[in-house]
């Protein structure tokens, strides 16, 4: 073939994918430059005084979305603010949400606010950076919109400005925030399903409202936006060197069964439950958020997750290549040095102390990310109310290299009747530099 067409073709596509960028600007240039241009969530001179039931409804509702995690500094005051969220594109500071009258909402109104959540824009009409997951929040009744924020003005004001963000360009643009909305948002709101029951639109509404469960469980493409065919399939999730495993999957975090759907509810209440257990990103959401939820939203949640399509996923890699079987071999020495005396010698693990290794879906799925994550950098179940004292795992980050963990993880992924890829040195290599930066 010549390198005519090749070129032709080439510079044919370049065109289309230039002329799709105008006209995404020519939509959303008019937003960007005309902040106010949804006039009709002006706020009303006065709001009628919050009642008790309504603060307290909103505290509830605080959890149910983790405000707290993402708009809390370590060490800081709550909801204050100034926490950085790391990005493909930089780094992001949340806003200070006490009712502080220069630096917080203590100036806003329960419309500013709402359109905050429903539209993704500021009280002064800027429009939000989208890892405050408004694309989810639209989904927010106006009702609980207005009880969250009851809540918000309780709390104690506390006076911290905001940090400014740290965005490489174009991305630091309200231009480039406007292009991006035009690509992927449109404001919404959560329409019940006749079709289905309450307890699933319940937990419909959860997952894909407040809880914003596919800001991290839905792939993603090279802007940010969300690949929405694939909902809750399960991606790495950026700058934090773990993966937030498919929801939909059953060789993953699946719920696919009632037993799956009693396992997610004591997961989340708990921290653990049989063969499972909460690490890295996902403690934070149990210790802040999900163990302070109901057992009647939390199963709501788990039957909505229920009725996900299951993509299809990769068949099983056991290891039957001869450098996989002498590297499972090597493990099998270094699981009796380090890892027999909590997990045993079956893989089977202590009853709401360790968990068991033997057909563990988070050890035998596809990705081994987490699992190099937990062995580097130890597991550290979350502390719950329901288990104030979990015991964790060691961190061997300076005991193990690159091929004693790649070894240890083939073996375990290979033993007891589990049938998963081997783990490479480079497969180790890789995230051991990426969580040092390097």
């Amino acid at each position: 073939m010549s390198r005519g067409p090749r070129r032709w073709r080439r510079g044919a596509a370049l065109i289309v994918m230039a002329a799709g960028v105008l006209v995404a600007l020519a939509w959303a240039l008019p937003w960007a430059l005309n902040p106010r241009g949804d006039s009709n969530l002006a706020p009303a001179a006065t709001a009628p005084p919050a009642t008790t039931e309504q603060i307290e409804r909103g505290a509830y509702l605080a959890r149910a979305g983790n405000c707290m995690n993402c708009h809390t500094a370590r060490g800081g005051a709550p909801y204050a603010g100034g926490r950085g969220i790391d990005t493909p594109f930089g780094t992001i500071f949340s806003t200070n949400l006490t009712p502080d009258a220069k630096t917080g909402l203590g100036g806003w109104s329960p419309a500013d606010f709402w359109r905050a959540l429903h539209h993704g824009r500021s009280k002064d009409g800027r429009l939000l950076y989208p890892a405050f997951p408004y694309p989810d929040f639209t989904l927010v009744t106006r009702e609980d919109s207005d009880a969250l924020f009851a809540w918000l003005k309780s709390l104690p004001p506390t006076a911290l400005g905001a940090t400014p963000h740290r965005l490489r360009w174009p991305y630091n643009t309200q231009t480039a925030l406007a292009v991006w909305r035009a690509l992927y948002f449109e404001p919404g709101e959560f329409a019940p399903d006749r079709e289905r029951s309450a307890e699933w639109n319940r937990g419909a509404y959860l997952v894909r409202g407040l809880g914003h469960c596919a800001a991290c469980h839905t792939p993603r493409d090279a802007l940010g936006g969300p690949r929405k065919p694939l909902h809750l399939a399960g991606t790495p999730i950026p700058e934090q060197n773990w993966v937030a495993p498919s929801l939909a999957l059953p060789q993953a975090a699946g719920v696919t069964n009632d037993g799956n759907a009693r396992a997610f509810v004591q997961l989340m209440k708990t921290g653990m439950a049989p063969g499972a257990v909460a690490l890295g990103p996902m403690a934070e959401v149990v210790q802040h958020s999900t163990q302070h939820l109901s057992e009647a939203d939390l199963g709501a949640m788990a039957t909505y997750l229920q009725s996900l399509e299951q993509p299809a996923d990769p068949e099983p890699s056991p290891v039957t290549s001869a450098t996989g079987t002498r590297r499972a071999a090597a493990g099998a020495k270094i699981y009796d040095d380090y890892c027999v005396k909590c997990h045993g010698k079956q893989g089977l693990g202590v009853p709401d102390a360790y968990p068991p290794l033997a057909g563990n879906r988070a050890v035998t799925m596809h990705d081994p990310t987490n699992l190099v994550q937990v062995v580097l950098k130890g597991g550290f179940p979350p502390a719950t109310a329901g288990n104030p004292r979990p015991f964790g795992m060691p961190p061997y980050v300076l005991t193990l290299t690159n091929d004693e963990v790649a070894a240890v993880l083939t073996y375990i992924r290979g033993a007891w009747g589990n049938a998963a890829a081997q783990v490479t040195p480079l497969d180790v290599d890789r995230i051991r530099s990426a969580a040092a930066g390097g």
